[in-house]
């Protein structure tokens, strides 16, 4: 028997997976950071994450975007300028705010 999951069931059991390994919160912080619309380097999300009191390094949030980027599929980048500049897709905003609100 085959059952057919959408595109949509992944990415939100993946989210789901994702986020019941953030033992301290720092991923649920990224998830909505990228949620409120804008436009993020990884320096960006980096401050973003200074100012909240975590306890990060560069190459520590670069590896967590790339790995949001490469695995969750949610992100879009654009590597055209000196950093990479990256997005929520407008696909998986809902998805992403409905997991985040049941989390």
């Amino acid at each position: 028997m085959f059952v057919l999951e959408t595109i949509e069931e992944r990415v939100r059991d993946r989210l789901i997976k994702y986020l019941s390994r953030d033992d301290t919160g720092i991923r649920k912080v990224v998830l909505k950071l990228f949620l409120s619309g804008g436009k993020f380097t990884t320096g960006d999300v980096y401050e973003h994450l200074n100012n909240a009191d975590f306890d990060v390094s560069y190459r520590g949030v670069s590896a967590m975007v790339g790995l949001m980027n490469t695995r969750l599929g949610i992100l879009s980048i654009d590597v055209t300028g000196d950093h990479n500049i990256y997005l929520l897709k407008e696909d998986y905003r809902n998805i992403v705010k409905s997991v985040l609100e049941n989390y």
